[in-house]
């Protein structure tokens, strides 16, 4: 009898604990939807943003992801893809709910998956709002987070929802103020520094010297160059991302050059490679081909030796706060002496994600380093000014063909996979 009384007494404590932890919590996502979610979720659908959720969740919290849209982080980051693979044992056999942004959604295999919650990015809601019923219906809710805008607001709302959903809050609130403090830090600089904004041109370097691909607007890149104290020669000509006239390049006069990359560029010869594995030399040779297209020898940033390559999957994610200080860098060399982005990107990693990077990330044209020392970073301050003098142009008229975000995208991805 006594032992049947503390069994039940035990299942009664048991079953306490559970009900105290497990709880109805009304998520409000960045679109200002209000959803209930049954929190922490225990199978969750993650559309995007793979390393963020881990970040603010911890590693062991991936073991509740049942389903990602496998094709982007396989395919497109497969350095990221291979070194994760090696840290989360559920990560090869995971659940794929097909390609959004390409059409390979399957509202199925995500019912199968008989997820808790469905966090999608802001753009594949988007995408994907014709299915919102169905999810209704079936009961799903689904949460919508964004980092692809590049605002602090974002970020750090984004960070705090996934943390809500893992019931790791404090961790979630941890890494969300350290990347507000970081970017605070960088326009605190800025400001100090008083200086006209230089022009920065950004280009994912995806089709080589060859053929100009896309630059940025107002989101990704273009948002970073915003926060950082850049003028944007693409801002004007491009919504969020797409190509330019190489003509209105050459007329605006960067003084800035970026050229991004990732670990795909090294199935082709002479496309920007950066990333996980990617040496720094062949980085540099691919980098320096870019300077050799028509009339690029004339615009202050080649002349000023102020050509960098920067991985493009340091951005739209927790870790871009080393890629806004790297580009912060590069604009203002001085006022960001004492920065070291590699560092950050580094100490990110380590205090917060499961796997330690070892590759080229940032660097700039014929240094050895991240960026340059010595003569070569005295004579790029020295050309800040007379460069920012000399960049100085009328504006033209853009004459990019006015295409849907859409079709940017699939060309885009059509040119990643080709």
């Amino acid at each position: 009898m006594k032992n049947w009384i503390r069994g039940t007494l035990a299942l009664s404590l048991i079953l306490t604990t559970l009900n105290a932890q497990a709880e109805v919590k009304t998520i409000n996502d960045v679109l200002g939807r209000d959803v209930q979610v049954d929190v922490p979720a225990k199978r969750v659908v993650l559309g995007f943003y793979y390393p963020d959720y881990i970040a603010a969740t911890g590693a062991e919290n991936f073991e509740q992801v049942v389903g990602i849209s496998r094709e982007f982080w396989e395919k497109f980051n497969p350095g990221s893809w291979n070194l994760y693979n090696q840290k989360l044992p559920n990560l090869q056999g995971i659940g794929d709910i097909g390609n959004i942004d390409r059409g390979t959604f399957s509202f199925e295999k995500t019912l199968a998956m008989k997820p808790d919650v469905v966090i999608l990015a802001k753009q594949q809601y988007d995408t994907l709002k014709a299915e919102m019923p169905r999810f209704e219906a079936a009961n799903i809710p689904v949460v919508v987070v964004d980092y692809n805008d590049q605002t602090v607001k974002n970020h750090v709302k984004s960070t705090q929802i996934f943390g809500q959903l893992a019931g790791s809050e404090q961790r979630a609130d941890q890494v969300a103020q350290e990347y507000a403090d970081g970017i605070a830090d960088i326009q605190k600089r800025v400001n100090a520094a008083q200086s006209a904004k230089p022009k920065i041109y950004v280009e994912f370097g995806d089709k080589g010297p060859k053929e100009h691909s896309f630059t940025f607007g107002k989101n990704m890149w273009g948002a970073i160059a915003d926060i950082v104290g850049g003028d944007n020669i693409s801002k004007p000509f491009v919504e969020n991302w797409g190509p330019i006239n190489p003509e209105q390049v050459l007329v605006s006069k960067p003084e800035v050059i970026m050229i991004s990359g990732t670990e795909v560029g090294m199935k082709q010869p002479n496309t920007m490679a950066m990333g996980i594995d990617v040496p720094a030399d062949e980085a540099q040779r691919r980098l320096k081909g870019f300077t050799t297209r028509n009339g690029w020898e004339n615009l202050p940033a080649v002349k000023n030796n102020r050509v960098y390559g920067i991985y493009h999957t340091a951005s739209r994610s927790l870790s871009d706060l080393a890629a806004a200080q790297f580009m912060a860098k590069a604009l203002y060399p001085t006022a960001f002496a004492d920065v070291d982005p590699e560092k950050t990107y580094m100490d990110f990693h380590e205090k917060y994600l499961p796997v330690k990077p070892n590759g080229t990330f940032f660097i700039q044209l014929g240094c050895g380093a991240s960026v340059c020392d010595g003569n070569a970073k005295n004579q790029a301050n020295n050309n800040v000014e007379s460069s920012t003098a000399a960049s100085q142009a009328d504006p033209v008229a853009n004459t990019s063909e006015n295409v849907s975000w859409f079709t940017k995208l699939m060309n885009w991805f059509s040119g990643l996979f080709a």
